[in-house]
């Protein structure tokens, strides 16, 4: 497997056979709890061309390369600290600082917060925008007051 770029900036692959496929995307398997493995090369009609089952197990030069298609293809801001929360009751409005900056947002009801495993929180706004909080425990304790308020 060899990774390039098309002339437009898409990812190309030559596989095995020399054969070229272009563009392809990077498709994580399991984006929230297992990022760096699971990941497909998928042409643009969704055929999977190559399972990578650990990133870092490939070329460092190809990795980067996957690693920026996926940033390019994924919004997943993760939050890490909460602001303000204008009420207790739902519909409220949340001020919150991420990894992409700050944010404001709505949230309909406590069932938009879905807990994925013991440590990892997915929170959808009303205009359906997932964000991530990977340890709750992690955050600082005023975010943790706020938010233990809607679990």
């Amino acid at each position: 497997m060899r990774l390039g770029r098309t002339p437009l900036g898409d990812l190309q692959l030559s596989d095995e056979d020399g054969i070229v496929h272009e563009p392809v995307h990077a498709v994580r398997a399991f984006p929230i709890l297992a990022s760096d493995s699971s990941i497909a090369l998928v042409n643009a009609d969704g055929v999977e061309r190559v399972w990578i089952a650990d990133l870092a197990n490939i070329a460092a030069h190809d990795r980067e390369m996957i690693e920026q298609d996926l940033r390019e293809r994924e919004f997943l801001p993760i939050i890490r600290r909460i602001v303000d929360v204008s009420s207790f009751a739902t519909p409220s409005t949340w001020l919150v600082e991420t990894d992409r900056g700050d944010c404001r947002f709505t949230l309909r009801g406590e069932e938009d917060i879905r807990r994925l495993d013991p440590s990892v929180l997915l929170i959808l706004d009303s205009h359906g925008v997932h964000y991530l909080i990977r340890d709750p425990g992690q955050l600082d304790r005023a975010s943790r007051r706020l938010l233990d308020r809607f679990l």
